[in-house]
């Protein structure tokens, strides 16, 4: 390709705004600014520079508001999704709008000739992605989903100590995503647009967890709550029990005040713990299971030397491992894999059963019962 990659973006919202500007500035995520914030911390010397292999197009908004918003930053305003279309000089298209609207966007784009990058939750169902999927391949155009959490540091950590065994076999992954503000009051807060927590960030969890254990997930169970919202669920608990036995527990809650740790591992020789973004932790290796007497300690109304804390000498305690990547892996692979010099990394397949253990948790938490599941 002599020029550069030319993305377009539809919805120029909060996110679609955070887009443009990182692909405007070439920084993609080495720094994630929106209406005038900016969140420093990704400026890793590893990240690449996608301003050398791409450029935005412009974007497509249905809000005035958000178009005077571009035009400021010199961006280009397309009149509608059909000029964006129509733009030969448009190589794809990052849909960034509503979750009930990107289906028939996708499947327009692709129809147009544009590839496509899409926000999660991809679809609204896996009946959805199933028909996306299918004009993908007729068009011989590449679907993305952007599921670009499986490269937060936070996983990457936990990932490292699973796969590696770095505290042994691991039998219990914990993560808890928790805020106390509830759902934002735009269109995640109702349901016909595919608000609710589920699709926001219970996307997130289940897509990090289905990518990294190369397992069946055997059974799921599921509980959602409305506190702050009576139309969209607020909270949700997941319940994964895994072929080999191991069990994950994911929780995406908008009412706590008080937080848990982000992360907790446990394997049959230590754990680990993540406790916040900004990746305060440790690990906790068993040095010997031989430690096996100790001075019993009062527990409530009486004594116990079960529970009790294990001696300094039979456990050390580690630092979490770190890591330095390419923040922009993701937009890096969507131009090559549309350019056919990289295979995609997040797959149509992998989206499609994240979004069927989506369907799972809210049949459970509907019947209120297990769902076996693979």
């Amino acid at each position: 390709m002599d020029r550069k990659f030319r993305i377009g973006i539809i919805g120029c919202g909060g996110m679609g705004g955070g887009h443009a500007i990182a692909i405007q500035s070439g920084t993609g995520n080495a720094v994630w600014k929106a209406d005038g914030v900016t969140v420093p911390g990704y400026d890793s010397p590893m990240t690449t520079n996608i301003g050398e292999m791409t450029e935005l197009a412009g974007i497509v908004d249905i809000d005035p508001a958000r178009e005077e918003w571009a035009r400021a930053r010199g961006m280009y305003v397309y009149p509608d999704y059909d000029a964006l279309l129509s733009d030969e000089t448009a190589d794809a298209v990052l849909i960034a709008t509503p979750n009930d609207c990107h289906k028939e966007e996708a499947i327009r784009a692709m129809r147009a000739g544009k590839h496509v990058l899409c926000e999660k939750p991809v679809m609204m169902s896996s009946e959805e992605l199933l028909e996306v999927m299918e004009v993908s391949r007729e068009t011989g155009k590449v679907f993305y989903p952007r599921q670009n959490r499986e490269w937060d540091e936070d996983f990457l950590i936990i990932r490292k100590i699973y796969e590696e065994k770095l505290l042994g076999e691991t039998f219990e992954i914990q993560c808890r995503i928790m805020g106390s503000r509830g759902i934002p009051g735009d269109w995640r807060g109702i349901r016909k647009h595919g608000g609710g927590m589920m699709l926001d960030w219970g996307v997130h969890v289940i897509d990090r967890i289905a990518a990294m254990v190369p397992e069946k997930i055997i059974r799921v169970f599921c509980s959602m709550k409305n506190i702050t919202n009576t139309e969209c669920e607020d909270n949700v608990t997941i319940h994964l029990t895994f072929e080999s036995g191991l069990t994950v527990l994911l929780e995406v809650d908008t009412c706590h005040f008080v937080n848990l740790p982000l992360w907790t591992l446990y394997a049959d020789h230590g754990s680990a713990v993540i406790e916040n973004w900004k990746l305060d932790g440790k690990m906790v290796r068993l040095r010997s299971w031989e430690d096996k007497d100790t001075a019993p300690i009062l527990a409530g109304a009486g004594l116990t030397k079960t529970m009790a804390p294990r001696q300094n000498n039979s456990v050390e305690e580690l630092p979490l491992p770190r890591f330095d990547f390419d923040r922009n892996t993701l937009y890096r692979n969507f131009i090559n894999t549309c350019l056919g010099k990289e295979e995609q990394i997040v797959t149509q397949e992998h989206a499609l059963r994240v979004m069927r253990v989506m369907e799972a948790c809210f049949e459970s938490a509907e019947k209120g019962t297990v769902i076996p599941f693979e």
